[in-house]
């Protein structure tokens, strides 16, 4: 009797369970969702596995987070559109993705400019509290949709080097008439110091410096510079990049075909923009020592700006960044957001974060010499 009770009772708890889970929402994947397949144009080379690897390793994460129903395939820079065509492509829907910096389009308006650094702005820590709570994203992506796209951040490398040289820059003279491969609004920096900005894709850079059609360039820092081989042809290396305090780089969306997304297909893509934006950072803080001290080894001449230089180069700085407020409303609205969010966090970031890294990088640096 007992036993006929209890079958009798879990045939009916079975019953009603399998009620109950009929009207519970599925899994996403049990809804049927569609199997899509889009493309991402890059803006970097293959040969740079922290950029390009951001790109890919975003990829993953988005079929990862889907169950292999939305599958992105990344295109190195130049494979379907140049490397600093990825926005356009993007805009008219020749891929669905962009995967680039958006400094890059500071020629079509320098607006741009703040949405990856700006010369004597943020580090990278600040870089990400504007965007993410004090409205530099919006700001952006008020930006992006006058060019039907959307976008998230998807990595960043950090402070920058200052950069390769032929020859010896001491003083602000040094860079009147130099050619030098700078990207975004450093290079009207450069112009405004007397130098000749370039805007050169990463993989051209290399022959352009070797050839003497330029006499110096800037890229990220000692882990891709390293793989690039410039101080194959420029031995003197400079710090600190002044002009990228950060770099932030960015996925942008076909806003026609992010509007076709499924809800949880969007959420996974922003979030594998984020994994991938942490990642990148990460991987550059990770080589970036190794790769320094190999250069050095290799006939590098670490050389830093002299104050000189980067007294110059502060005050050019705001002061274009005054000729261009004047003259556009978007890059003034986004000026005011990002200097008022900037004079608040040096405060903070004097009190805390430098007093206390000052304090330990002079410790190990007396604990080297000592041992010596």
């Amino acid at each position: 009797m007992e036993r006929r009770r209890f079958v009798t009772s879990a045939a009916l708890g079975g019953a009603a369970l399998g009620a109950v889970a009929s009207v519970l929402p599925k899994p996403a994947i049990a809804q049927g969702l569609p199997e899509i397949k889009w493309r991402m144009a890059s803006s970097f080379p293959k040969s740079l596995p922290a950029l390009f690897g951001g790109a890919d390793f975003l990829c993953q994460r988005v079929a990862a987070l889907t169950d292999n129903r939305f599958q992105i395939r990344p295109f190195a820079g130049g494979e379907i559109v140049p490397p600093l065509a990825v926005l356009d492509a993007v805009q008219n829907g020749t891929v669905e993705l962009g995967h680039s910096t958006p400094y890059y389009y500071v020629g079509k308006d320098p607006t741009f400019g703040f949405g990856s650094t700006m010369p004597f702005g943020f580090n990278e820590r600040q870089q990400m509290a504007w965007m993410r709570q004090g409205g530099g994203l919006e700001l952006h992506n008020e930006l992006l949709k006058g060019y039907n796209t959307l976008g998230f951040p998807a990595g960043n490398t950090g402070a920058q080097m200052g950069g390769w040289f032929r020859k010896e820059i001491k003083t602000p003279e040094d860079l009147k008439g130099l050619k030098m491969r700078i990207a975004g609004i450093a290079g009207n920096v450069l112009a405004k110091l007397g130098g000749v900005p370039q805007q050169i894709g990463g993989s051209d850079i290399y022959p352009a410096l070797e050839k003497g059609t330029i006499d110096a360039t800037e890229w990220v820092g000692p882990y891709d510079d390293e793989k690039l081989g410039f101080y194959k042809v420029a031995k003197y290396y400079y710090y600190p990049g002044w002009w990228e305090g950060n770099a932030m780089i960015w996925t942008n969306v076909n806003r026609d075909k992010w509007n076709e997304l499924p809800p949880s297909y969007q959420a996974a893509l922003e979030t594998a923009s984020y994994d991938a934006y942490s990642w990148v950072l990460s991987k550059y803080d990770t080589e970036n020592p190794l790769a320094l001290r190999r250069l050095v080894a290799n006939g590098a001449q670490l050389r830093p700006f002299s104050r000189e230089i980067l007294q110059a180069a502060y005050k050019a700085s705001f002061e274009v960044y005054d000729e261009f407020a004047a003259k556009n409303a978007l890059f003034k609205k986004t000026y005011e957001s990002w200097k008022a969010f900037r004079d608040t966090e040096y405060l903070w970031f004097q009190v805390a974060e430098h007093s206390f890294e000052s304090f330990v990088y002079s410790q190990r640096t007396a604990e080297v010499r000592a041992k010596k």
